[in-house]
């Protein structure tokens, strides 16, 4: 059961203090950022991190909600579009770009999107939803495949900002590979 009451003021500036540090940690080191290092930084102990964030994944999920608001706007924004094939492409873009602001983010997604009790889910369920309200318009448009499903476009964008990141020198390679990709979703 979750705790509804408010967060004492110190709770809280703990709270934002491990969040600032985690974005930064992640953005400098990846993910896979040493958690002791962001408690200590963030000048609390590592008993209280796991307070606010019970695992890696509920902080990587903490961290990621702004970038997930985000793509869910661009998905309502999208939604409407007058080309269907289109809307889902940009949107698959912003994906793979989300996805690959954080060195080991795309590796921890494709994970989480085969375990539903991760706390990574509560950012894929979203994306999933928004992204089949795309897909399924561009199939009825039919510019889409109807055999295409949106895990499989989510394990691929997550393949392709993963493999970009691997090879960080080649800046168009996410493109290249998500232009290649979209050639076999065409009807």
């Amino acid at each position: 059961m979750t705790d509804l009451r408010p967060k004492r003021a110190d709770a809280r500036r703990n709270y934002e203090r491990l969040l600032t540090e985690a974005r930064a940690a992640f953005a400098e080191r990846g993910t896979d950022a040493s958690l002791e290092e962001i408690a200590r930084r963030s000048g609390v102990g590592i008993g209280t991190l796991y307070r606010h964030f019970p695992n890696r994944h509920a902080m990587m999920s903490a961290v990621f909600q702004e970038a997930l608001a985000d793509l869910l706007r661009r998905s309502h924004e999208l939604a409407d579009a007058e080309e269907p094939c289109a809307a889902l492409v940009t949107w698959l873009r912003a994906l793979i770009t989300h996805a690959g602001e954080y060195r080991g983010l795309a590796r921890a997604l494709m994970s989480a999107s085969h375990d539903e009790n991760s706390a990574l889910s509560a950012c894929s369920v979203p994306l999933r939803d928004a992204g089949e309200r795309l897909l399924a318009r561009a199939q009825e448009s039919g510019t889409v495949r109807t055999d295409v499903s949106i895990g499989d476009l989510m394990q691929l964008t997550n393949a392709i900002a993963l493999a970009a990141e691997q090879d960080p020198a080649d800046a168009e390679l996410a493109d290249r590979l998500l232009t290649l990709t979209l050639r076999g979703l065409r009807a």
